[in-house]
């Protein structure tokens, strides 16, 4: 199947080419860039049950230099079904990269009517943009101009269950989200689908105060941004949580295994179970975000399946599909 088959004639998986057009470029900080795209896919775009995109994670697939969108055939389930060797498979310089984002905001199209000429659906992704980076991503959302086309990998509608959404605090009513710039996107569009009676903490770290952003919510949820403005990478992430979430006397909890962030993947999304009036979704460099678990599991307390730990990136490894 390639990006441009029918709608109609596309089977039912969990994930789907879509072949998207850059609608607008904003600059909303010196570090983030919003990108809008648009396509007649998007009618298939999956979300979660209420229709929000929460930490929902796509996959966006660059072009080479000079060259056109790739082909992809029998997108499937994940990463291990045989399209993706497949793709792997063809040089680089012909095929392109795979990149990691989070889906800011999806908006449904709207019909016209005689009032009103219609608007067609849109799925905004922010980039999070470093002076002088070179990573693929990077230079092409710092190139993107409208009309300029770029293929997503995500969830079908027609598939059900929506892949990639990880936040699930079950009965929750309280929540600390904590991430860096990477996990800003994702916080955002949890914290705008949060109903009024959820209560907690986000914390937010990012390059300079230039960066902090207007994050409307219903819920009663205080949003924290520190700038880290050269500090080293996580270290206000880790004193902002240990200032918000103080270890209970005499609470102390299990010592969590430990992981080797250069050769493994830190990634562990529990649903958390009813009876735990905390739940925790911390996303972000992943040396910093294992220093943190380590604290709310083992210092607080917490129970581990209370916990949702991500490892976005890795400081000084280039970042993969």
């Amino acid at each position: 199947m390639s990006a441009g088959a029918s709608l109609v004639e596309a089977p039912a998986r969990p994930l789907r080419t879509f072949a998207l057009t850059v609608a607008a470029v904003r600059q909303l900080t010196p570090h983030f860039r919003r990108i809008t795209f648009t396509g007649g896919d998007l009618a298939l775009f999956g979300t979660g049950a209420g229709g929000e995109t929460l930490d929902l994670r796509i996959k966006v697939l660059i072009p080479p230099p000079g060259r056109g969108l790739p082909e992809l055939h029998a997108v499937r389930g994940s990463l291990q079904d045989g399209w993706y060797p497949a793709w792997l498979a063809v040089d680089e310089a012909v095929r392109g990269v795979m990149r990691t984002y989070t889906v800011r905001a999806l908006r449904p199209a709207v019909p016209a009517s005689p009032d009103f000429p219609g608007a067609p659906a849109e799925l905004d992704i922010d980039f999070v943009l470093h002076p002088g980076a070179s990573g693929p991503a990077a230079l092409w959302a710092a190139g993107a101009q409208p009309g300029d086309p770029l293929l997503v990998i995500g969830p079908c509608a027609r598939w059900g269950r929506c892949l990639g959404i990880e936040f699930a605090p079950g009965g929750a009513g309280r929540v600390l989200l904590v991430g860096d710039e990477t996990a800003v996107p994702a916080i955002a569009a949890i914290l705008e689908s949060l109903p009024p009676h959820i209560i907690g903490h986000a914390v937010l770290e990012v390059p300079t105060a230039a960066d902090f952003l207007d994050i409307h919510s219903a819920a009663r949820v205080e949003v924290r941004w520190h700038a880290r403005n050269g500090a080293a990478h996580g270290t206000l992430l880790d004193a902002a949580v240990r200032n918000v979430i103080v270890p209970a006397a005499k609470r102390q909890g299990d010592e969590p295994e430990e992981v080797d962030v250069d050769s493994a993947v830190l990634w562990e999304t529990p649903e958390c179970r009813p009876g735990h009036g905390l739940y925790a979704w911390i996303a972000g460099e992943a040396a910093a975000i294992r220093g943190l678990r380590r604290y709310l599991v083992r210092d607080v307390g917490m129970d581990r399946n209370s916990v949702a730990f991500m490892g976005y990136w890795r400081m000084g490894q280039a970042l993969a599909a």
